[in-house]
């Protein structure tokens, strides 16, 4: 009996084990959700690439303005909701720049182990901030820190929105320095790639500062940069 009892509890364990895991996995995927659609990177040979920046609006979208017009690249900016409603001229700023904006949910919380209406929540709230910007483009939506397990992603799939994440990211989870920045972002990017860099607060100061030396290099190469929308049409 001990050791049948023993047994049962070691197979328990190593199930439990193994669906923490997979959770996990899930949930951090880049690649992969349980429903809909998601894209990290467009399979292309055009040299075509797509920048995003998360977060925001805050004080520092004039000068993240300034910094894309003077390098001639579009971006889609992922906006949380609560920071439209906090800061709507910025969110207008960016609306009548003609870049493109994305869904970034109300409160930026990790979209995982979440009622549906919760998600319901958060991602129409922020739809009706966008809406107050005059922006009209399509609007994709991308997970906070990447992470969702079942209720977002059938949400999405229901309302037809595609969750984008990215397949470069030189400035997520450290701190690096403006080469740094830019040398990892020009050894991953490929034709098609979706580039995440995060410049709405003051630490990402150099990500800011890359973004020109980016964009000189890469259009060297002969890229062009385009919205995620332009680059989904491909």
């Amino acid at each position: 009996m001990k050791r049948r009892l023993y047994i049962t509890g070691a197979l328990t364990l190593v199930v439990l084990v193994l669906t923490s895991v997979g959770l996990y996995a899930l949930m951090n995927s880049c690649t992969y959700q349980v429903a809909g659609r998601l894209v990290s990177r467009v399979d292309t040979t055009d040299k075509l690439v797509a920048l995003t920046l998360d977060d925001g609006p805050t004080a520092r979208t004039p000068a993240i303005l300034k910094a894309l017009a003077d390098a001639a690249v579009p971006a889609t900016f992922y906006l949380i909701g609560s920071e439209l409603a906090a800061h709507p001229d910025q969110g207008r700023a960016i609306a009548e720049s003609g870049n493109e904006i994305g869904n970034h949910t109300y409160h930026h919380e990790r979209m995982v182990f979440v009622t549906p209406g919760f998600v319901r929540d958060e991602v129409e709230r922020t739809d009706a901030e966008i809406a107050k910007t005059g922006y009209r483009g399509p609007i994709t939506f991308r997970p906070p820190n990447g992470k969702k397990l079942f209720a977002l992603p059938w949400y999405l799939s229901r309302h037809d929105r595609t969750t984008v994440t990215w397949d470069v990211e030189p400035d997520s989870g450290k701190t690096p320095t403006i080469d740094q920045i830019v040398t990892e972002t020009l050894a991953k990017v490929h034709p098609g790639s979706i580039i995440l860099l995060h410049t709405m607060y003051p630490t990402g100061d150099p990500s800011l500062a890359a973004i020109p030396l980016i964009a000189k290099a890469l259009q060297a190469q002969g890229y062009r940069f385009v919205t995620v929308s332009e680059l989904l049409s491909r």
